[in-house]
């Protein structure tokens, strides 16, 4: 069982992901918590706190998705980190997709509280396609990435009702990534 902060963050999350940031309040994360009313507040006395409590529990989660989808080692080549990239995308829609929803959500709201995340991300693709040979690897990385936050935001808004195509995916990015 999680300590008390993990489990209000958790419900916190879950609140973000169904009712966005304007939903994300002290008593709605105790209703979702099924815990008693001004638990929350005891732990986070402000939004601003709990607001940024949630963005670093979102954070550690990205993370530990990370490390257990990620592959063993660099990928060894453009079909490789194709591959990888669409499965990842296909897991943040589907059994991630309420993380992916909280972090759009926080991101339309407070666009400088996910501006760190996304440059990680868009430095290891850029460090990924550097060792691949990928010429203009930081352009190509900026595409990838915007071409993976348009298919995940497809994927949980006009598509949600569509099975996505993982093969479909990564042909896209190995087009984006073609010579």
């Amino acid at each position: 069982m999680p300590d008390r902060r993990t489990q209000l963050l958790d419900a916190a999350l879950d609140v973000l992901s169904e009712k966005g940031m304007k939903g994300l309040t002290h008593r709605a994360v105790d209703a979702a918590a099924q815990l008693p009313e001004g638990t929350t507040s005891n732990y986070y006395r402000n939004r601003a706190t709990l607001v940024q409590a949630v963005l670093g529990r979102l954070l550690e989660l990205d993370a530990a998705l990370l490390q257990e989808q990620g592959p063993a080692g660099p990928p060894q080549d453009i079909e490789e980190l194709a591959d990888q990239l669409a499965t990842l995308m296909l897991v943040l829609a589907g059994k991630h997709a309420g993380l992916t929803r909280a972090r759009l959500a926080m991101s339309l709201d407070k666009p400088e509280s996910v501006t760190a995340g996304h440059f990680r991300l868009v430095g290891g693709l850029e460090q990924a396609l550097s060792a691949l040979g990928v010429p203009d690897a930081p352009a190509r990385a900026l595409d990838v990435a915007d071409y993976g936050d348009g298919v995940l935001l497809h994927l949980l808004t006009v598509r949600r009702d569509r099975k996505p195509d993982a093969a479909a995916i990564a042909a896209a990015v190995r087009r984006l990534l073609a010579p």
